[in-house]
């Protein structure tokens, strides 16, 4: 876990020098044209909207909570995740293992105005949407969390188990 968070900072630092890292405040964080890029992770990969044959609708709360807080799929299902910020603070969610997003979470917490963007992520302002179309080609148990400074630890994360067809 040490080597991710100093994976993690240097990226961040990384990101800094070179401007790619930009404030993460409660503003609007507009969508890169650039195409998705497919990078394999732990916990699946970006899914092509043209294949997810399920949406799964996620309600995030200034209570520092996600309903539903548990979301079951299949091995190799595609889902659309539709994230809505039902609150009156900015909100994030994001996929990923628990020790990614605990270390993701501990950065944060450091860099409170980073701004990351990455197809497991949506940061969704208040009362606005967002959308993540993900493949869970890898079996396990995963989470979604938000990862805005002292969300995290506050509770708001969920799981998401993926099951052996």
């Amino acid at each position: 876990m040490q080597t991710n968070k100093r994976t993690l900072m240097l990226a961040a630092v990384a990101g800094l020098l070179s401007g790619g890292v930009r404030a993460h405040g409660d503003e609007k964080h507009p969508k890169s044209a650039d195409p998705v890029q497919k990078e394999q992770k732990d916990w699946g990969i970006a899914g092509n909207a043209n294949t997810a044959r399920r949406t799964i609708d996620v309600k995030m709360l200034d209570t520092m909570r996600f309903v539903p807080d548990r979301i079951d799929v299949k091995l190799g299902e595609t889902v659309r995740f539709t994230a809505r910020n039902t609150g009156k603070v900015m909100h994030e969610f994001v996929i990923g293992t628990k020790a990614e997003n605990e270390a993701h979470a501990a950065l944060m917490l450091r860099f409170p105005t980073m701004e990351h963007d990455a197809p497991y992520m949506a940061h969704v302002p208040p009362g606005k949407t967002g959308q993540i179309v993900w493949t869970f080609n890898r079996p396990g148990e995963f989470e979604f969390a938000c990862l805005i400074a002292g969300h995290y630890s506050a509770g708001m994360v969920g799981n998401i188990l993926v099951a052996s067809k």
